[in-house]
């Protein structure tokens, strides 16, 4: 992805090409099944804390920041737009964590979360993921949305910066996915469609952002903490957790730390 590339392209296709891009990078994670049985515990709950610390860092550099911002220019309290929707984000989220069937990684199936089905693990493990990459794909394209309305808090560059982070921590996730699968004794090839298809939903997120920005630009501070709001929601009740559950919650907030770092450089560099 490079700027005079995505400038020249409608906000909605830039947002698809961007989160194509993180689905992408999903899938290479995913791919490692084709080399390798199983990941160490301890390597992948370091990328998993890795993940956290870029969509934390993503959260405040590229969506509350600019939300705050746009909202000083508006007649309303500029904490306004970004607290209310930051909670609705994270209420959108729960909302969705109660009603969809998924389960945790390395859980027992008896702890499957959502509405009682009688789906298989391998189906649940794939929608949890799903749910950690639908506020990803969001994100992304609200940003470009954002860039696309001309405010000197929202550019280009910045969502470009906050697609190249995702797409980063969306390697580990393909892994989180499709090793688990492979160790169970599923073929490599099966492990790694579900491990892709995990991150399909993020095109989708991304084109359905972009689109509601660009119709109702007045909501548009709003939409960028919603999105972040979804991210934190998802970091706090799922990908920490799951990063210290088997005892390597030095190794994951390390690599937490890295993650944040990453981010807010790419964020600082490019946007």
């Amino acid at each position: 992805m490079t700027l005079s590339f995505l400038s020249g392209l409608h906000p909605v296709l830039q947002a698809l090409v961007a989160t194509t891009f993180t689905w992408f990078v999903t899938a290479l994670g995913a791919g490692t099944v084709f080399l390798t049985r199983s990941v160490k515990r301890v390597l992948l709950d370091s990328m998993l804390g890795f993940a956290a610390g870029v969509m934390i860092a993503a959260s405040f550099w590229s969506l509350l920041a600019p939300s705050i911002e746009m909202a000083e220019s508006m007649p309303i309290p500029a904490w306004l737009p970004a607290v209310v929707g930051f909670l609705l984000g994270g209420a959108f989220l729960r909302g969705i964590d109660l009603v969809l069937p998924h389960l945790h990684l390395e859980a027992p199936i008896e702890q499957a979360e959502g509405i009682e089905t009688n789906w298989e693990r391998t189906i649940l493990l794939v929608l949890a993921i799903t749910l950690h990459n639908f506020p990803e794909g969001l994100a992304v394209g609200v940003a470009f949305g954002a860039a696309a309305s001309g405010l000197p808090s929202a550019s280009l560059a910045g969502a470009i910066a906050l697609a190249l982070g995702i797409g980063l921590q969306n390697f580990p996730e393909g892994i989180a996915v499709a090793m688990p699968l492979r160790r169970d004794g599923i073929k490599p090839f099966k492990s790694f469609w579900y491990g892709q298809l995990s991150a399909i939903v993020e095109p989708i997120a991304g084109v359905i952002g972009a689109a509601a920005v660009l119709l109702m630009q007045p909501l548009l501070p709003y939409a960028l903490a919603f999105a972040a709001g979804a991210m934190i929601f998802v970091v706090v009740e799922e990908v920490i957790p799951e990063s210290h559950c088997s005892g390597n919650g030095d190794a994951a907030t390390m690599g937490a730390m890295l993650g944040f770092a990453v981010m807010m450089l790419l964020d600082v560099a490019l946007g």
